[in-house]
């Protein structure tokens, strides 16, 4: 009777830890450069991962990396998800210059309409020219932009004259061409230097749009602003991808729920959640007295006028790289336009 019991409790244990073993199938590791409190970690990267281990009832478990805490630099992230350093990350096309040509058209100046409609054209875009050419060693997971780029200043800026000396950090190589052909002098660096550089007048301005600039104190270190009306100057875009082998070990349930929780719903949801984090940081500035410096519609055609020849440059630059850079463009527009109606 007792070897009875004893067989009992022990297959009562065996199966208790199974089922906790069974709980927890995959772990995952997100890695990203931004700390944690910033708006996109917060509300993007940590309610996606919540809902995935949700929805996998327990059977994936995300753990988060923020500030580059797994190791390297941001530049370095696309590669860690390649090689599987880390299973996820979200990083800036832009910190792998000429890696990822054909989401430059998506960074065109006075190109985006707002984050949501313009990151469901971009997941559109991805899916039928990257995914499996600039994408190609990754599993791309979602595809988003940011809301309306802006420049923050020391000095005010408000004419393209404004511009000629400043030292400026820019995110990518089309906003680095784009500020040195209207005369600034672009430095760059990724985000999260930006607080540093300005305190040690490494740099005199900085362009990213309002909601990083919260958590990077950024309305701390500058006291102008400069918004375009109701034109957008610039955007970045972004990647957030899987590492194809670790998802490839995915049980097909588990694939599943990873899948659901990817695609041209989520990309425009996370450009939704990006911009709407905008105007909590610009109250910031302006409660503290900075200077808003909102351009008229006249002052906005001389930057159009200034950025002009950024796309016949582009486009001119990646044609000699065996792509059609004008039809990339013209498809890229005619997406932006399509989803923003």
């Amino acid at each position: 009777m007792k070897n009875a019991r004893r067989t009992v409790a022990a297959s009562a244990m065996f199966a208790a830890m199974s089922a906790s073993a069974f709980a927890q199938e995959v772990t995952l590791k997100m890695h990203q450069f931004l700390p944690a409190q910033a708006s996109v970690p917060s509300q993007i990267l940590d309610v996606w991962a919540d809902k995935v281990e949700a929805e996998s009832g327990g059977k994936i478990k995300i753990e988060r990396y923020p500030s580059m805490q797994l190791g390297g630099k941001p530049p370095e992230l696309a590669d860690q998800v390649v090689d599987g350093i880390a299973d996820i990350v979200w990083t800036v096309t832009g910190y792998s210059p000429g890696r990822f040509p054909r989401s430059e058209a998506f960074e065109m100046p006075f190109t985006m309409t707002n984050a949501e409609d313009t990151s469901r054209a971009y997941w559109e875009f991805a899916e039928k020219n990257m995914l499996d050419k600039d994408f190609a060693e990754m599993k791309m997971l979602a595809v988003w932009v940011h809301g309306p780029g802006l420049i923050h200043s020391k000095n005010p800026i408000a004419s393209v004259a404004d511009l000629n000396g400043v030292k400026l950090r820019a995110p990518t190589r089309v906003t680095n061409k784009l500020f040195s052909t209207m005369g600034a002098t672009p430095v760059g660096m990724p985000v999260p230097a930006v607080p540093e550089a300005l305190s040690k007048g490494v740099i005199d301005a900085t362009v990213i749009p309002w909601e990083v600039t919260s958590a990077l104190k950024v309305s701390e270190l500058v006291s102008n602003h400069t918004e375009f009306g109701d034109d957008t100057l610039y955007t970045t875009t972004f990647i957030f991808a899987m590492n194809k082998d670790k998802y490839e070990s995915l049980s097909d349930e588990l694939k599943a729920v990873i899948d659901a929780n990817s695609g041209a719903d989520v990309s425009a949801w996370a450009g939704k959640v990006m911009q709407a984090a905008d105007a909590p940081a610009r109250k910031i500035a302006v409660d503290r007295g900075n200077t808003i410096i909102t351009l008229t519609p006249e002052q906005v055609a001389e930057w159009k006028a200034a950025a002009a020849p950024i796309e016949a440059g582009w486009v001119e630059e990646v044609s000699t790289n065996d792509l059609d850079g004008q039809a990339l463009l013209d498809e890229a527009k005619a997406l932006i336009a399509k989803h923003s109606k």
